[in-house]
């Protein structure tokens, strides 16, 4: 095996603390096979010392093949992630097993006792609820009390209320959730001195993959299990760290060599993935952030294809372009799975999904991908339109009689269906309610004679759609997303002549999507479309990465310095996912209104 310079140097570090930046396509995961091959062919390391420390059970698993392919043989080298290897440690300490683990469904149902009763104003329940586990998860991380926790979707004394209620129900089923295998874990080690010096005898070398995704919990216990020897080897990108929202400390990389003075800093410099042009062009737009670590990156293949930045008018337009750059680069012989489509969110991907499925292009999803269709606002307005065609149910009537509101009650709507006559006779002695009640049917007799675009947005203004969502969402933070989802809504029915074509074409969207999110993990054929997140770690001969504006990257709702720099560094994971053509594209209207292209797009424009 024939390694460069700085590999030769990475693979041959025999003891104490060393820090490897891992560039793009430099070869990290051979240069980690290839070191623990040494410790135990070279310097003798019995392989039960060995611990490699990966961020999934997938790398985990490869590295585990890659190494025994190597060696030719197993290896009882001990090889998983954060939460696997600390969940062992708890199990073997406690004798935990899984009735003590606290699935998913009990930890919802638990936040959910927590937070009812609480004057709190959210949308949708499950997104809040769903954030707010993430927002517990964060105070356990970094290690800090809730008290001093700074939450995003609620008041600081409802977040410490539901925080405490959450716990002291967990602890009462003695369970643990997904973060506490991490804190337990910590604890565990600082209140038995004995039983961690039992497994730093176990575990003398520490190998730690994606280093930059650390977040405080798990580098103290490393820290901890590394005495005395600190054998750490310690492999990542500062230029990658891109997972802060989920609590990882990329600031720990810098804090390695203030702790460790005397670690040895490597860096792979060379770039065997991408074509010259592509990895010039990703530095020139990663080189305007200040929190990284000076280092000199260069490009091992020729410069190959240039960059191309292309401008569409709105998402449609965007979408029908890729799609059909899509299909040239099929015919010229390039495996639609070597090809990926790129987005900074979900949302992001509906019109170019659409667009594919309308050309009969396989696609593949790596992640579950949220159907607009499903939202409580697409129900809203499908139902209006069922109503308008005759073909409403007693169920859709119920749905939107009172969006806006109308005082309609409940006990008004016949049992067998919709009868607005039904109504008009349970409010025959209230003349304002008769007003209200004509004008909805009037409003419906509107509506059956529109286009679904027009439609949507007859609904909106006329019949007052808006001021419904104004007040559902009140001051809370769902407002804007709301507005969004339906502006979104209405510009995807643009293309659609009456309400019955529209309905069909969801009707096979969705279809598609559930399909697919049957198929995800056994789906193998197909475009890749995934978010810039989910990319990381893997590389396509050519990406298209859409939708690069403000507000979508750097995201809208990054309010600091560091924020916009961990968004420039997730737009440079994207960029450098491409080994040959790298396309990137970004609109000038969305939903109706005016979009400027991303500052990384401007970047990557100037001159040098």
């Amino acid at each position: 095996m024939q390694f460069n310079r700085e590999q030769e140097a990475a693979v041959t570090h025999k003891t104490g603390p060393c820090q490897v930046l891992a560039g793009p396509g430099s070869g990290k995961t051979l240069t980690i096979v290839n070191r623990v091959r040494f410790l135990i062919e070279t310097c003798r390391v019995k392989p039960e010392d060995i611990l490699v420390i990966t961020f999934t059970r997938f790398a985990a698993a490869e590295m585990r093949s890659r190494l025994s392919a190597l060696m030719g043989r197993e290896v009882p080298v001990t090889a998983g992630t954060f939460h696997g290897i600390y969940y062992g440690i708890l199990k073997w300490a406690y004798h935990l097993g899984p009735q003590n683990i606290l699935s998913e469904e009990e930890k919802y149902r638990i936040l959910q006792e927590a937070v009812r009763g609480k004057e709190i104003e959210a949308a949708d329940e499950e997104d809040f609820l769903r954030d707010i586990a993430a927002e517990i998860g964060k105070v356990k991380n970094n290690r800090i009390s809730p008290e001093e926790y700074e939450p995003s979707r609620c008041s600081a004394e409802n977040f410490c209320e539901i925080y405490h209620g959450y716990e002291t129900r967990r602890k009462s089923l003695r369970k643990i959730d997904f973060d506490d295998m991490l804190s337990v874990c910590c604890e565990l080690f600082t209140s038995r001195p004995d039983l961690l010096e039992l497994w730093q005898k176990k575990f003398k070398y520490i190998l730690i993959d994606e280093f930059q995704d650390i977040n405080r919990v798990q580098y103290d216990v490393i820290r901890m299990l590394a005495l005395p020897e600190n054998n750490i080897f310690a492999v990542g990108d500062d230029d990658q760290a891109i997972y802060g929202f989920r609590g990882a400390d990329p600031q720990i990389m810098f804090r390695f060599l203030k702790d460790y003075p005397q670690a040895v800093q490597i860096i792979l410099g060379n770039n065997y993935r991408s074509s010259g042009n592509i990895v010039r062009n990703s530095l020139k737009m990663i080189g305007h952030n200040e929190q990284r670590f000076p280092k000199k990156l260069s490009a091992v293949r020729e410069r190959g294809e240039c960059l191309h930045i292309q401008e569409a008018k709105d998402p449609t337009e965007e979408a029908q372009y890729v799609a059909s750059e899509i299909e040239r680069a099929i015919k010229g012989g390039v495996a639609a799975e070597e090809i990926a489509v790129l987005f900074r969110i979900h949302t992001d991907a509906r019109a170019v999904a659409e667009e594919l499925i309308d050309r009969h292009i396989p696609f593949q999803m790596r992640e579950h991908l949220p159907n607009i269709y499903n939202h409580f606002i697409a129900k809203d307005i499908q139902a209006y339109f069922r109503l308008a065609m005759g073909s409403g149910s007693r169920g859709d009537l119920l749905q939107v009689m009172n969006r806006p509101k109308r005082y309609i009650a409940r006990d008004s709507v016949s049992d067998k269906g919709v009868s607005f006559e039904a109504i008009k006779n349970f409010y025959c002695d209230k003349d304002w309610m008769l007003d209200r009640i004509d004008q909805f049917e009037w409003d419906l007799k509107m509506l059956s004679r529109m286009a679904p675009y027009a439609g949507i947005q007859y609904i909106r203004k006329k019949i007052g759609y808006d001021e419904f969502l104004k007040d559902y969402a009140g001051a809370g933070a769902d407002r804007p997303d709301s507005c969004e989802i339906l502006a979104e809504l209405e510009e995807a029915s643009r293309p659609y002549a009456s309400a019955e074509e529209w309905f069909r074409h969801i009707g096979e969207y969705t279809e598609t999507l559930r399909r697919k999110e049957k198929e995800r993990s056994e789906e193998r054929e197909g475009v890749r479309l995934m978010t810039l997140h989910a990319a990381k770690g893997l590389e396509f001969h050519t990406v298209f990465l859409i939708g690069a504006n403000e507000g979508c990257i750097p995201y809208k709702k990054v309010r600091t310095d560091a924020g916009t720099e961990e968004e420039r560094r997730l737009f440079y994971v994207g960029m450098t996912r491409a080994q040959d053509v790298l396309k990137i594209s970004y609109v000038k209207t969305k939903n109706g209104k005016e979009s400027s292209p991303s500052r990384f797009i401007e970047e990557l424009l100037e001159d040098g």
